[in-house]
């Protein structure tokens, strides 16, 4: 299994209404190293649902539930859609700025290329995040 970060500003499609949706194709995505990562999603794979901008915080976790296709917002090949649902609420936010103080997080993608909207988590950090945000499995 691999493990992912996917953002969205919570005032165009926040955590809350993921939930209430129940699942949604990411699409819209026009960054290559983001396009990258969507293309290496795996059905099942988790992918810590982050709160940009406002909030700044990992709020969530989703599960892909269809691998990548066509991004139906353009008719240009180039550009990928992966489907999520969600998976699990965080008893805890975790705030953007608790990683930043964590040497241990430096090299993580979020923090490294903290534009990417789409990042790699490793397996690491991944139950290192769920465990500050009081989540277990």
């Amino acid at each position: 299994m691999n493990y992912w970060l996917i953002k969205s500003e919570p005032f165009k499609y926040s955590w809350d209404q993921f939930k209430k949706d129940k699942k949604t194709g990411w699409d819209g995505v026009r960054n290559y190293a983001a396009r990258n990562n969507l293309r290496e999603m795996k059905k099942g794979d988790l992918a810590f649902f982050y709160h940009s901008n406002e909030g700044m915080e990992i709020v969530g976790i989703a599960k892909v539930v269809k691998e990548n296709y066509q991004d139906p917002t353009t008719d240009e090949t180039a550009w990928l859609s992966v489907d999520f649902a969600p998976y699990k609420d965080l008893k805890t936010p975790v705030r953007l700025e608790q990683l930043k103080k964590d040497p241990f997080f430096n090299t993580m993608d979020l923090i490294r290329l903290s534009r990417l909207s789409v990042g790699r988590v490793n397996e690491t950090e991944f139950f290192k995040i769920c465990e500050l945000g009081k989540t277990s499995f």
